[in-house]
């Protein structure tokens, strides 16, 4: 009996380590089980900081230019900038109403059609006509007198985003970037396709330069969708959606809808979802603040007072940028 006892004390303490090891593994699988249910939930991708919506703003109508109605997303009592951008409208414009000859000076603006087109014709000569999913993206530096009408009957919609430019690059030469539908890079994956206007995304890179450092993605999600999109740690960063609803940076949000700007919180990264039945898009920008002061006064961005009043007494005598304002009107 004695030697039955002690053989099962001997074997109690040979299988004790291997007990203990197996109850480790079974807590630590069950653990790893429970972290990976909630990063499930969660899902944040791979970044170490997503981003998460800290102002949600619906862009209301408003009259703009000579009898047209925009959506103001920017530059509105809810959200005055974002820097470095200073206003964007969802613009819609039908004939005889439109943008007439105005002018600018300090920043740069990007006008994205997303249906019909605008005719641009500026005091330099320039002129030309962009159609539905065509860019212009246009540094007016130290300054630009220009006009953009509708092209033709109907209805023609878009987006147009004021981008400041630093206080070194404010009183640049004028010059533009202009790209066709085609031309913009686009790629997809697993339901979710982006349109790189600038910067880059799925490993596709804009040509587009940005001079204040910048970046403007245009997402379709199809339902059930999601898409993960890197953004660098010290820009600020903004979504609009266009169409659809989403949710935005944790799965277990609230599905935010359109006409909606919704304002980042830092992070490196943000996750979007389409929990929908129908097609979700949204435009994502992004960019590098300057931290500079802004005196806005209408058109014409700076940074003293000073400057605004010499901008103003530029354009009036014609000068320093404006001189071939004198004699220029569009047609």
């Amino acid at each position: 009996m004695r030697a039955a006892v002690t053989a099962i004390a001997s074997h109690r303490r040979l299988l004790l380590p291997v007990l203990q090891s197996f109850q480790t593994s079974i807590t630590t699988n069950r653990n790893r089980t429970i972290v990976r249910n909630i990063m499930s939930e969660m899902d944040p991708a791979s970044f170490a900081r997503p981003r998460l919506v800290t102002k949600k703003v619906l862009a209301k109508h408003q009259r703009e230019g000579d009898g047209a109605v925009v959506r103001r997303c920017i530059g509105r009592s809810e959200l005055k900038s974002l820097d470095p951008f200073l206003m964007m409208d969802d613009f819609s414009v039908s004939p005889p109403a439109g943008f007439p000859d105005h002018p600018h000076r300090g920043f740069e603006t990007v006008t994205y059609m997303t249906q019909g087109g605008i005719t641009h014709q500026d005091f330099a000569g320039h002129k030309g006509t962009i159609h539905t999913g065509d860019v212009q993206w246009m540094t007016a530096g130290r300054g630009i007198i220009h006009s953009e009408m509708p092209a033709g009957e109907g209805v023609h919609k878009g987006l147009q985003l004021w981008i400041n430019l630093s206080s070194q690059d404010k009183m640049i030469e004028p010059r533009y970037q202009e790209l066709l539908s085609e031309d913009i890079p686009s790629a997809e994956q697993d339901g979710a396709e982006v349109r790189v206007i600038a910067g880059e995304s799925m490993g596709v890179r804009s040509p587009v330069y940005t001079r204040t450092p910048s970046m403007y993605l245009d997402f379709s999600l199809r339902p059930r969708a999601q898409v993960h999109q890197h953004i660098p740690e010290s820009w600020n960063a903004f979504a609009y959606i266009l169409e659809g609803e989403g949710v935005f940076g944790y799965q277990n949000k609230t599905p935010i809808s359109a006409n909606h700007v919704l304002v980042l919180g830092p992070g490196d990264g943000v996750s979007v979802w389409n929990k929908s039945s129908k097609p979700l898009r949204f435009v994502l920008i992004a960019g590098q603040p300057l931290n500079e002061p802004v005196v806005q006064y209408g058109p014409f961005v700076m940074n003293t007072q000073a400057e605004i009043d010499q901008t103003i007494e530029d354009y009036h005598y014609s000068k320093n940028g404006f001189e071939m304002a004198k004699h220029w009107r569009s047609h």
